[in-house]
């Protein structure tokens, strides 16, 4: 990062300024990201009876974020280039790029070979990515520069990295925040889940008040109610009603509220997602 910066000053670069910029937020994000991880670790307590995996999702909310900040600063600083041109070394572009480039694949690689499906990580790993693609933009802008002298490459090179960085984090940000905002996991259909239930289950008439969220990127959780018929055995009920919810939807963790006689209250009727 340091190299990057003094180099960009030096050569004049904005490529190479941004992608100084993408690593020091990075570098940010990255303890975030290892923070969260490390946190949510921790077993469930009296205060946190859930444990602290929300802080995985917090963390790529913060990061999503981050990331938007800042490509909207080399975005002006972009524009603001095509107006008022300066001088710029490819030469000295394109060595320190490459060095960039390196010590990102390098970073990048060891990033995979975390949890692929953990949102943090996901995050943590967009991040380094978006530093990858700004060396690869600075040693292409080098090149063009070097052979060409065409210096509006530079920024409109900076402007492309941005669009590809910003379609990922708002993915980012929209998937944490329909986390935090306690919606129903992706790809879980309620009203689907309703009638299997009251299918493979004969005992169960009715599902109702159904409340499915994440905890963490993974953790699914669920409540209902189900009416059952008044001869049912409620424990058996139960059981075969967690079964169906962990085979077919991954839900492990349910409570599930019997009802043997009508439901007590007002919106019984309601499918709540």
């Amino acid at each position: 990062m340091a190299v990057e910066f003094v180099g960009g000053l030096w050569a004049g670069s904005l490529a190479l300024l941004a992608d100084a910029g993408h690593m020091l937020t990075d570098a940010a994000a990255l303890a975030i990201a290892w923070a969260a991880v490390r946190i949510a670790m921790r077993p469930a307590d009296l205060r946190r009876t859930f444990g602290y995996q929300r802080l995985r999702v917090i963390a790529t909310f913060v990061n999503g974020c981050a990331l938007l900040f800042i490509t909207a600063w080399i975005a002006i600083e972009a524009v603001q280039r095509f107006f008022n041109p300066a001088p710029i070394q490819g030469s000295i572009i394109l060595w320190i790029g490459s060095a960039g480039l390196v010590v990102n694949l390098i970073v990048f690689a060891l990033l995979r070979r975390g949890d692929s499906h953990d949102m943090n990580i996901a995050a943590a790993t967009l991040h380094v990515l978006s530093d990858l693609l700004g060396s690869v933009a600075a040693i292409v802008a080098a090149l063009v520069i070097i052979y060409t002298g065409w210096t509006p490459i530079d920024p409109l090179l900076s402007l492309v990295v941005c669009l590809l960085i910003v379609r990922s984090a708002w993915s980012l940000i929209r998937r944490s925040t329909h986390i935090l905002m306690e919606g129903s996991p992706e790809g879980l259909d309620v009203a689907e889940l309703r009638r299997t239930l009251e299918a493979r289950v004969p005992a169960i008439r009715d599902v109702h008040h159904i409340h499915s969220w994440l905890v963490g990127p993974q953790e699914k959780l669920l409540t209902m109610h189900a009416s059952v018929t008044t001869t049912a055995d409620h424990a058996s009920v139960l059981r075969e009603a967690k079964a169906v919810l962990a085979e077919r939807y991954g839900i492990t963790h349910a409570t599930i509220q019997i009802e043997a006689e009508e439901c007590a209250d007002e919106d019984c009727g309601k499918v709540t997602k």
